[in-house]
């Protein structure tokens, strides 16, 4: 028998490798018996899908031996031994059967380079192969035929299954689902993990909180917002909450022991939600969480590095594959790695496929751009296209969503009141003057003082001149403009300074990077205006959770207010109509009322013909413009990600570690390393590193070191300090809002 290789590195047959999928196939049955795919198919594609690797071309190749460039791809000779006549009998339909020859012919996505005579010559050469081929009763399930015998209607090489092709909906949605699970489990049987976990823990996890809470207090139970969420288990939801309602044990509750992703706007958030529920001692999944919950950003191997000694025999490099294959119940993860799906680029199926059988947590709605937020919406019709579920729950709700959301046949059911409370957190004043420091100074004395500025510009001319009047000890700034290294640090002071016990009088300023999800509680709130949803974010980090005690704690300053349009990112229409409606605003406000405030500005009669509706409208109908596999994935994650900077080592930081850094970058090229030498050498070199807003970087200059063929480490001039950040040469040109 000849023992023909799947692989060579380790060396694999194909019999071995068909096996390990067979295994993935039976695993991902049992766990999710009631996903919406042909179970007999994906058997059938499973079995089929690497037999053309038999082909002379491949095995001499595999072996050691010269590369073929007129090699046919093994996907297009594998549909030589699709059953179709036995198919047929069991008494599938063309389309059903057209699906299965086109995902066996495109489980990779490579472009057919040969012409159809070469094919047919290939596909003829098999024959000899298969019948020196021995795979046991398995083999008796397949056939074995020369390309004259399979019918065009069901497989022709340039043949394609299209979302918009003429054919119903359900052709094109169960291709993607027997593509993409094909997909995932390949992955995992060549990657030797699982391809799915069970969730079989997470309500009995959510009970053992209870019971923890009833143990301090004998009465505690689930808040309203949270049984409320568990009622409508099996339903698309969508929630507004004010803060402290606990929306994450909610969101949780909702996803009981199901497959589910967690998605928040920024990283910080993002790290915060994960750490909190793998926490050996106070998270909610305590035990086996590697194989339990995983994190999905673009930092995950670095964080994954903190946590490693926290976490009992932990295999990183096992735990960021089943992370990075999809495999775990739990994904907590950033929208960018999720939803790029909505661009169907080449190799889009395997995360269409995952969410069909899964449920999406979104949370800070809110916080989303224009072009994100079309993302999701477009996302969320998928995902409920192909059976998955979805809740938003949310701080603020614009009005504007809900409408997107139907008016792309998405259905949800919306909760019939918010969950608010009647208690009273902010008393609000509206000053008619630009921010101004003298202002802010004269509130200083045993205050914890955040300041909130819509761009780095004004942020750190705050910052600058209330170091002048106060000195550097007790101010504080952050932005997104500072090296890893020290945005962490000042992440990590501003969370110990805003946590509601402490009593140690700071000032810290601030852009919305302090928006989301960070909890911490300062005293008084100083902010420009940006718009209304923005404002009651940033309130949202003062009088986090108590009652109002004093006359004032938000003052916001209406006037000369930076970052709008068209130089900035704020909608001047929405600016302008939040401004309006704060001027009747003066002392306290109600959790109620600021709802009330949000659907008067964010309603779509509002926003039409806003600079922002229409920004939205014009991104989705953008991202349904492109045909099914018209991009690739590379392009698909320069489009989403709309990334305008350069990540680079201010030259200061460079000239004061340059020996460390270089030793780093050594690390990263030296051959035969393993992966986690080299990626806790990318880590650490990443510390000192922030991302160059764009037209920061064209305007100035910068050198490079490279580290192969397609990686280089960026040196950028400019100067830097860790109280202020990187400035540029040419600081009047600065205006970034984060």
């Amino acid at each position: 028998m000849n023992q023909y290789l799947a692989k060579s590195d380790p060396i694999e047959t194909i019999q071995n490798h068909t096996n390990d999928l067979l295994k993935n196939y039976e695993l991902l049955q049992k766990i999710y018996p009631d996903i919406e795919v042909d179970w007999y198919l994906l058997d059938l594609a499973c079995l089929i899908h690497d037999l053309g690797k038999m082909n002379t071309s491949f095995q001499s190749k595999i072996s050691g031996g010269r590369t073929n460039k007129n090699e046919i791809t093994h996907g297009y000779l594998s549909v030589a031994f699709v059953p179709f006549e036995k198919l047929e009998d069991r008494g599938y339909s063309e389309d059903e059967i057209r699906i299965l020859f086109q995902v066996i012919a495109r489980h990779h996505e490579r472009k057919f380079p040969r012409a159809k005579d070469v094919w047919k010559e290939e596909i003829s050469k098999l024959e000899l192969e298969w019948n020196d081929f021995e795979y046991g009763d398995l083999k008796k399930k397949l056939e074995y035929h020369i390309a004259d015998e399979i019918p065009e209607i069901y497989f022709h090489i340039n043949d394609q299954i299209f979302e918009n092709d003429g054919a119903p909906f359900e052709t094109f949605r169960q291709y993607v689902l027997l593509k993409g699970l094909l997909n995932r489990i390949d992955f995992a049987a060549s990657a030797d993990i699982d391809v799915e976990k069970p969730n079989d823990f997470l309500e009995a996890a959510m009970t053992e909180q209870m019971n923890a809470f009833r143990k301090q207090k004998p009465d505690a139970d689930w808040k309203p917002l949270q049984k409320y969420m568990q009622a409508h288990q099996e339903e698309n939801v969508i929630v507004v909450a004010e803060t402290g309602m606990g929306k994450t044990e909610a969101g949780l509750l909702w996803l009981g022991n199901n497959k589910g992703f967690f998605t928040l706007p920024l990283r910080t958030a993002i790290n915060a939600i994960y750490s909190r529920l793998i926490d050996s001692e106070t998270g909610i999944v305590r035990e086996q969480q590697t194989d339990r919950v995983g994190l999905l950003h673009s930092e995950t191997y670095g964080q994954y590095l903190i946590h490693e000694p926290e976490m009992e025999a932990m295999d990183i490099e096992d735990y960021f594959t089943k992370t990075r294959q999809m495999s775990l119940p739990i994904t907590v993860c950033t929208l960018d790695q999720l939803f790029d799906f909505v661009f169907r680029y080449a190799g889009f199926e395997p995360k269409l496929a995952t969410l069909s059988y899964s449920k999406v947590i979104i949370d800070e709605v809110q916080m989303y751009s224009p072009d994100l937020l079309a993302y999701l919406i477009v996302g969320l019709s998928y995902i409920q296209k192909v059976g998955g579920k979805f809740t938003i729950l949310t701080a603020t709700l614009p009005g504007i969503i809900p409408d997107l959301l139907a008016e792309e046949g998405v259905t949800f059911t919306r909760a019939e009141e918010d969950f608010i409370s009647d208690r009273v957190r902010h008393s609000l004043k509206v000053i008619h003057e630009p921010i101004s420091s003298a202002f802010i100074s004269a509130f200083y004395e045993d205050n914890r003082i955040l300041v909130i500025c819509n761009t780095v510009r004004v942020a750190k001319a705050m910052y600058e001149e209330l170091v002048e009047a106060h000195g550097d000890a007790e101010v504080h700034l952050l932005h997104s403009q500072f090296i890893k290294r020290d945005r962490t640090a000042k992440e990590d002071a501003i969370l110990s300074d805003g946590q509601k016990g402490s009593s140690r009088p700071c000032i810290w300023v601030a852009t919305q990077v302090v928006e989301a999800s960070l909890d911490i509680d300062f005293d008084i709130l100083f902010t420009e205006l940006s718009d209304l949803n923005g404002l009651f974010q940033r309130m949202g980090r003062c009088y986090r959770n108590r009652e109002l005690d004093v006359a004032t704690n938000v003052y916001v300053f209406d006037v000369e207010c930076s970052g709008l349009r068209p130089r900035g990112f704020i909608d001047a229409q929405i600016h302008e109509n939040s401004r309006a409606l704060l001027q009747a605003v003066d002392g306290a406000v109600s959790e109620a009322q600021k709802l009330a405030m949000i659907d008067q500005v964010y309603s779509t009669e509002a926003l039409e013909g806003s600079e922002y509706y229409e920004k939205v409208k014009g991104d989705i109908d953008y991202v349904k413009s492109f045909g099914t596999y018209e991009l690739d994935k590379n392009e698909v994650k320069k489009r989403f990600r709309d990334i305008n900077s350069v990540a680079a080592i201010p030259k200061p930081i460079f000239a004061e570690n340059e020996a460390e850094i270089r030793g780093y970058i050594e690390t990263i090229k030296t051959k035969g390393l393993d992966r986690k030498t080299k990626m806790r050498a990318r880590t650490m070199l990443s510390a000192f590193m922030l991302d160059v807003p764009g037209y920061i970087f064209e305007k100035g200059k910068s050198d490079a070191i490279k580290i192969n063929d397609y990686e280089k480490v960026t040196i950028f001039d400019c100067d830097y300090d860790t109280g202020l950040g990187l400035t540029s040469k040419d600081r009047e040109k600065e205006d970034q809002f984060f």
